[in-house]
């Protein structure tokens, strides 16, 4: 019996302005996959994000085609509900003054922050604490975002993607702006929730962001899949030196990866 499929690509092609940022690309995920999207930047990793939320969509042509969970025709905000996603672009969107827990409420209305018009209910605020609580961040649920350090404010950003119980976090370079302690903290926070069941699709350029429970590793160079493949067979130091276009070394250790 085949496993769900959480996000199916076949033949896509996405165009940025004039530029091709996504060559003909295939891929399938599953759901409750942990899976990184490896590569440099420009390569076209987080096209691919905005792709699979419908933020953008592929070049028209016969054969090719984005679905999520099977179906192409979504409404964006019945998606939302169902995706966690975590981006830079969402993070630099967090500059104004802004609660802990509005940011997490606000996931419940694809916003940064409530306003006047929305409705919010007791359950609603019942699920954001639950959330920062997962997050470990209860304590910033009076903070206001621009007291936070990067570190509380990703954490802060992890729970409002969390607070739909969606199926599946996509991450787009989750490590941005984060110190070394930040940097450890986010992979345990990664780690408990990987081990919870959730699905996990981490795009990044940094292979050190990648947790022991990613298993599968998909390869991207100039808006093409070059790699596809079990972590261990995939991250290679000749096949990450040809990737980033410099001699590398590769070191494992407990399943954490680093280069140089």
């Amino acid at each position: 019996m085949h496993s769900p499929v959480l996000i199916e690509f076949e033949h896509v092609s996405i165009m940025r302005g004039s530029v091709t940022a996504v060559r003909d690309v295939s891929l399938k995920i599953g759901v409750g996959e942990h899976v990184a999207i490896l590569g440099p930047n420009g390569c076209g990793k987080s096209t691919l994000v905005k792709a699979m939320s419908k933020e953008c969509n592929p070049v028209v042509e016969e054969g090719s085609w984005v679905r999520v969970f099977g179906r192409d025709d979504w409404n964006v905000f019945e998606l939302r509900t169902m995706l966690g996603i975590v981006s830079s672009d969402l993070m630099e969107r967090c500059t104004r003054m802004v609660s802990g827990r509005d940011i997490v409420l606000s996931g419940f209305f694809s916003t940064i922050g409530i306003w006047g018009y929305q409705n919010v209910t007791a359950d609603m605020i019942q699920r954001a604490e639950r959330a920062l609580e997962m997050m470990e961040s209860s304590h910033l649920a009076d903070r206001f975002t621009d007291e936070m350090s990067s570190g509380e404010a990703r954490r802060v950003l992890l729970a409002r993607a969390l607070v739909h119980d969606p199926r599946a976090l996509i991450l787009d370079e989750p490590s941005t702006a984060l110190d070394l302690s930040a940097q450890y903290e986010l992979r345990a926070i990664l780690r408990k929730l990987a081990r919870s069941g959730i699905g996990i699709v981490m795009v990044t350029h940094h292979l050190s962001d990648l947790i022991p429970e990613i298993e599968r590793v998909i390869l991207m160079s100039q808006g093409a899949v070059v790699a596809d493949g079990p972590s261990r067979e995939v991250l290679t130091a000749p096949r990450l030196s040809a990737l980033f276009g410099r001699p590398l070394e590769l070191l494992e250790r407990d399943g954490y990866y680093n280069l140089w």
